[in-house]
C-alpha cells in the first residue's frame, strides 16, 4: 500500500497541527506496544533501527495514525542490527545505518525505489536500487559546557591534550556506525586526504581515550550530557537534540574537516509484510516526515524542496571533506581491525 502525495502547503501545516497531537495519537494507536521487543507480532510491520527512541517515536506515531499499520521496533546498535541480519532474524525493514557500514550487506536487501525520488537532492538518489537514503549526518564533537572550562576544543587535534585523557568519550567502531564514521573521518582529515597517513593520530587519540572505549553512541552522547566525560565523537542529531531539550552542551564541527554521510532505510528481502515496508519507506522519505524530521528531530533532510534543520550551519559554511567510497569500503574490515589492535596495544 502506498501513501497518496498531497499538496506541500497543506502538508506544512498538517504536520504542523500533527505534531501537536503525537502524544494523543500514541495512545490511539497503541505506541508503546509497538516498542516492547521482546516477542515479534505476526501482523506487525517489524522495524530494526539503532536510532534513539525519542527520534523514532513521533514518526512511528506518525505513520501509524495514518495507515492504520502496526509497527513493531526493535532497537540496538548498527553492529548489533547487522548481526541480527547474519542470524536471519525476522524483519521487514532496516531503518539506519550509513552507507559505509552497511554497503557490506546490500545482497541481503530487496530494489525499491520510494515514490519521492524526484524529490531528492540528486546526490542522494537511491543509485543503488536498494538504499533509500533517510538523512545527511555529519560527525561532530559534543562538549559538555558546565565542566569543559577553559580548555579549547575545535576539531580532532585539540582531543589530544593530555587535559581531556579518560575523559572522551568514544564507541567500538566495530560496534557504532557513528564511530566508524568518525574512524573515517579522522582519516581522511588528519591524513589530509590520505587514510594511511592518519593513523599515527588514531594512535595517539586511543592513548587519550584510556579505558573509555564504549559499546553504543548512545552511551557517548548520554555520558557527556551527564558530565561523566568532557567530549564525545558523536553524531549531529544527538547533540542537537539533546540541546534543544536544554542540555547544556556545545557542537564542533572538526576543523580539520567534516564527513556527512547520508544514513538509509533498507527492505529486506523475503520481508514477510513487503507492501507496509514499502509504504513505511515511502512515508519516511516524504515531505511530512522530513519536514517534521527538520524542524522537531534535529535531522537534516536528503531532499531539495525543504529548509535545513533550525540552528545548525549550512553544509556551506562547513569544511566537508569527501573520502573515496571504494577505498573505504574496500578497507571496511581492515580499518576497523587495525583500530582495535591500537586501542588494545595502548591499554596493555
Amino acid at each position: 500500500m502506498h501513501l497518496k502525495k498531497k499538496g506541500k502547503a497543506l502538508l506544512t501545516a498538517s504536520v504542523v497541527l500533527l505534531t501537536a497531537t503525537l502524544l494523543l495519537l500514541g495512545a490511539m494507536y497503541g505506541f508503546w506496544r509497538s516498542f516492547d521487543s521482546s516477542s515479534v507480532e505476526t501482523d506487525c510491520l517489524v522495524v530494526y533501527t539503532p536510532h534513539p527512541i525519542e527520534f523514532v517515536k513521533p514518526l512511528v506515531e506518525e505513520f501509524e495514525g495514518r495507515t492504520h499499520i502496526k509497527v513493531k521496533i526493535i532497537s540496538g546498535g548498527t553492529g548489533k542490527m547487522t548481526e541480527q541480519l547474519d542470524a536471519g532474524q525476522s524483519i521487514d525493514v532496516m531503518w539506519g545505518g550509513s552507507y559505509f557500514s552497511v554497503a557490506p550487506y546490500f545482497d541481503m536487501f530487496a530494489d525499491y525505489r520510494s515514490i519521492n525520488e524526484a524529490d531528492y537532492l540528486p546526490v542522494n538518489r537511491n543509485t543503488e536500487g536498494n538504499m533509500t537514503r533517510f538523512s545527511d549526518v555529519p560527525s561532530i564533537l559534543m562538549v559538555n559546557s558546565d565542566l569543559i572550562g577553559d580548555i579549547e576544543i575545535k576539531g580532532y587535534e585539540d582531543l589530544l591534550n593530555p587535559a581531556l585523557k579518560g575523559k572522551i568519550a568514544f564507541a567500538n567502531p566495530s560496534r557504532s556506525s557513528s564511530s566508524f564514521e568518525h574512524l573515517i573521518n579522522m582519516l581522511y582529515a588528519m591524513g589530509q586526504g590520505n587514510p594511511e597517513a592518519g593513523w599515527d593520530y588514531v594512535k595517539r587519540l586511543c592513548e587519550n581515550i584510556g579505558d573509555n572505549l564504549l559499546d553504543s553512541s548512545s552511551e557517548v552522547y548520554n555520558g557527556v550530557t551527564a558530565g561523566k566525560y568532557l567530549v564525545g565523537l558523536t553524531f549531529e542529531e544527538a547533540a542537537v537534540t539533546l540541546r534543544n531539550d536544554g542540555a547544556h552542551i556545545q557542537i564542533i564541527y572538526m576543523q580539520e574537516g567534516v564527513v556527512s554521510t547520508p544514513d538509509g532505510i533498507y527492505l529486506l528481502k523475503g520481508a514477510a509484510h513487503p507492501d507496509e515496508a514499502r509504504a513505511f519507506i515511502d512515508f519516511l522519505s516524504g515531505y511530512d516526515a522530513q519536514y517534521l524530521m527538520t524542524q522537531r528531530l534535529g535531522r537534516r533532510s536528503v531532499r531539495e524542496d525543504l529548509q535545513q534543520v533550525n540552528d545548525v550551519p549550512e553544509k556551506s559554511e562547513l569544511n566537508i571533506i569527501y573520502p573515496d567510497p571504494q577505498e573505504v569500503l574496500q578497507n571496511r574490515e581492515d580499518w576497523i581491525t587495525r583500530f582495535s589492535e591500537i586501542y588494545k596495544g595502548g591499554l596493555s
